[in-house]
């Protein structure tokens, strides 16, 4: 499975509390928004309340699970992606991610780590690559790790447990967690 290149995206694999439920968000692209956002994308929030893809060094909030909206002649759509340049009906869009910075995620290397990785961080690569034909997004994580006390954009926490992904692997499957939350209060700061 991880000897071949076939990334996914971010991919909710669980969180502690056992409950990983996709955020809706009202409004939450705007109409006609240039660009698709894939499922398993990384997404973050910008002015005006609403979200956009993030790229890789980006703080962000988690990862795109999909969209419902009313287009322009009035028919009600559901996606699991946005595709780009697509206009609605003012107030119909909603827009769901995955907001909890405890989600785990599973995500493909963009090559081999290894149980040393394990701790380590490393931002994204591919961070908009993906099909708008099947909807999914191909990012992948960096197999450069930035090393003990540097920051990147996900941790390493485990191996994701599948018959035929080890560490060594050329394109590892990981267990990951946010570590640049866009909404992480900044180091010092009382909550």
């Amino acid at each position: 499975m991880s000897a071949t290149n076939a990334p996914f995206g971010l991919r909710p694999a669980f969180h502690p509390s056992g409950q990983d439920r996709a955020q809706a968000l009202a409004g939450g692209i705007v109409s006609a928004f240039s660009s698709d956002i894939l499922k398993g994308q990384p997404v973050k929030y910008v002015t005006g309340g609403v979200i956009n893809p993030a790229a890789a060094g980006d703080s962000f909030v988690g990862a795109f699970a999909g969209v419902e909206f009313t287009d322009t002649t009035g028919r009600r759509r559901v996606s699991n992606y946005w595709p780009a340049n697509t206009a609605y009906q003012t107030g119909s869009c909603v827009a769901y991610f995955y907001a909890d910075q405890q989600i785990v995620y599973e995500i493909q290397a963009d090559g081999s780590l290894a149980q040393t990785s394990l701790g380590d961080e490393a931002d994204f690569t591919n961070a908009t690559a993906g099909s708008n034909v099947t909807g999914l997004s191909q990012a992948t994580i960096s197999t450069t790790l930035v090393g003990a006390g540097n920051s990147a954009q996900m941790r390493i926490i485990d191996l994701a447990p599948y018959p035929g992904n080890a560490w060594g692997d050329a394109y590892t499957i990981v267990r990951v967690n946010i570590s640049e939350y866009q909404f992480a209060p900044a180091a010092g700061t009382a909550i």
